[in-house]
């Protein structure tokens, strides 16, 4: 059983017990996410589709909130002596799908 969920712009397959990294929220590890645009639901020989699927709804328990990996910005003027580097870090919350269910 699988569906597919849509958070912050994109699409992500899930599975109960999967854990998944999605856009930070401020929840504190223990807390219970609701995401009710499910655009997909299958239990293994029916796929649903819907455009968001009415009556479906994927529980998710939060796990913490851990950090994307470094990047680094750099600005450079040829010839103006101007040289700028700077590191930044996103958060991201890592959560746990604990229920997919649909009518």
């Amino acid at each position: 059983m699988y569906a597919i969920i849509v958070d912050g712009g994109r699409q992500y397959k899930v599975t109960e017990g999967q854990e998944l990294v999605i856009d930070y929220r401020d929840a504190s590890s223990g807390d219970a996410l609701e995401f009710g645009n499910v655009i997909a639901f299958s239990n293994g020989s029916k796929l649903d589709l819907g455009s968001p699927l009415d009556g479906a709804k994927v529980t998710a328990k939060v796990l913490g909130v851990t950090q994307g990996p470094k990047l680094i910005v750099q600005k450079f003027r040829r010839r103006k002596t101007y040289r700028r580097k700077n590191g930044h870090r996103q958060l991201f919350t890592k959560v746990q799908i604990e229920t997919i269910s649909a009518k």
